[in-house]
């Protein structure tokens, strides 16, 4: 379970977003040249540090299936656990099979460790193939380094079930 440093943990609130946080949030994702797609405030959870907006997250929602998105934590707040915290939190959240899009090298490892795979382009569903395409062309044309990842870990009982049941 991803848990926030303890020393600050009374500091920090997490919430859903306000309509208020919104413009804050899209300063940031532009700042940050994350995707400005699907910026509904009502999708976002955010965490404060003493009133003031440090982190956030955003479940899109698409037919038969959502995506973890416009994950960020401020510069000066990153390696406390604040990432994981929301990425757990999102995920609980997640009604759909749920994926993402990694842009970051640096970044793979920490969404493993949070229960996603890596997927090829043509294991996603349709309505993510459709908003994915350019980055897949990316990848194959220019060899960008894109990662599509589906979250996993929820399985992990089922597919060790499932593993015992052909050995036996």
């Amino acid at each position: 379970m991803a848990k926030i440093n303890l020393s600050f943990q009374n500091q920090y609130v997490l919430r859903k977003a306000k309509s208020c946080d919104i413009g804050l949030i899209i300063f940031l994702i532009f700042k940050a040249r994350l995707d400005l797609t699907q910026m509904r405030w009502q999708q976002f959870l955010v965490i404060e540090y003493h009133g003031r907006l440090i982190a956030f997250g955003q479940l899109r929602n698409y037919y038969l299936v959502q995506e973890l998105g416009s994950l960020y934590v401020s510069p000066n707040f990153r390696n406390q656990g604040l990432g994981s915290f929301l990425v757990e939190n999102l995920v609980n959240e997640a009604i759909q099979p749920l994926y993402l899009k990694c842009v970051k090298q640096e970044l793979i490892e920490f969404y493993i460790e949070s229960g996603f795979t890596p997927v090829s382009f043509e294991e996603l569903p349709c309505p993510l193939k459709s908003k994915f395409r350019l980055s897949h062309f990316r990848n194959k044309f220019f060899n960008a380094s894109v990662i599509f990842m589906k979250y996993t870990r929820k399985n992990k009982g089922y597919l060790i079930k499932k593993l015992i049941s052909f050995t036996q």
